[in-house]
């Protein structure tokens, strides 16, 4: 399996594990999106930690899957479940909150960017970040969206995206798009989930209401534009040699 997932104190711990680098295949992707259907359906639980094995949290989607599809078909399906399960993600009615406890790239950052909260190890070796413009690739709608609301400002956006860069915990936490750092993953996961609870559990849970009244527009935004979107986009990204080989590259290296 390339994820597991437990239940702790009526919380869900969702562990990305599958490689060097806990990448994230369809697999994955299906298991998250069967727990926040879970967690949205099931009245005792009360909400989602997402963590990683190891020394990464998640490097990003699977590249041996980015560098094999079989058409342009399987393209567009990929992506189309893609999209569904980080709007999913997004708009999940109770807290979800990112314990990053390594490395956090690519889709990694993006399904931080999609919580409630991120806390990390605050290590100066763990990299986070977007390198996605220095690889010959661009973002979905999706993710588009999820990382223009987790970014926040302009300049955050500019800085994290444009340039490609990665960066540390600590300066996740002067931007303002990291909640807060701790000093090892024992610690890590007890704040993860003293801050589930500290969102849920409260007469009524407002939390829940109060969340979907803020994220709603932006959910709404995210729909509109992968009911938009020219998929064929995809497809000529993933066919392009210079792009498909620079990723072959990259799988090399990280493998």
């Amino acid at each position: 399996m390339s994820y597991e997932y437990v239940i702790e104190d009526n919380i869900v711990i969702f562990k990305f594990k599958h490689g060097k680098v806990n990448s994230i295949p369809m697999e994955t992707l299906l298991g998250l999106s069967e727990v926040v259907d879970r967690v949205n359906n099931e009245q005792e639980l009360k909400g989602i930690i997402l963590t990683g094995e190891g020394r990464y949290f998640s490097g990003g989607f699977d590249l041996k899957t980015f560098t094999t599809f079989e058409s342009g078909e399987a393209v567009i399906k990929w992506f189309e479940v893609e999209e569904e399960v980080l709007l999913k993600v997004f708009t999940c009615s109770k807290p979800v909150v990112a314990a990053i406890n390594g490395h956090a790239t690519a889709a990694g950052m993006i399904l931080s960017m999609a919580a409630d909260s991120c806390i990390a190890i605050d290590h100066p070796k763990i990299k986070l970040g977007m390198t996605e413009i220095k690889i010959g690739l661009a973002l979905t709608p999706a993710e588009m969206e999820i990382m223009r609301f987790g970014l926040d400002t302009a300049k955050n956006f500019r800085d994290v995206i444009y340039k490609g860069e990665l960066f540390a915990p600590a300066q996740a936490l002067e931007m303002g798009i990291f909640d807060e750092l701790a000093e090892n993953e024992t610690v890590l996961m007890e704040k993860a989930k003293a801050k589930v609870v500290s969102l849920i559990d409260t007469p009524g849970r407002p939390f829940i209401m109060l969340k979907k009244m803020y994220r709603d527009p932006y959910a709404r935004e995210i729909q509109n534009g992968i009911n938009t979107y020219d998929f064929g986009l995809l497809v000529d990204t993933f066919t392009n040699e210079q792009v498909v080989g620079t990723l072959k590259m990259v799988l090399a290296a990280i493998s």
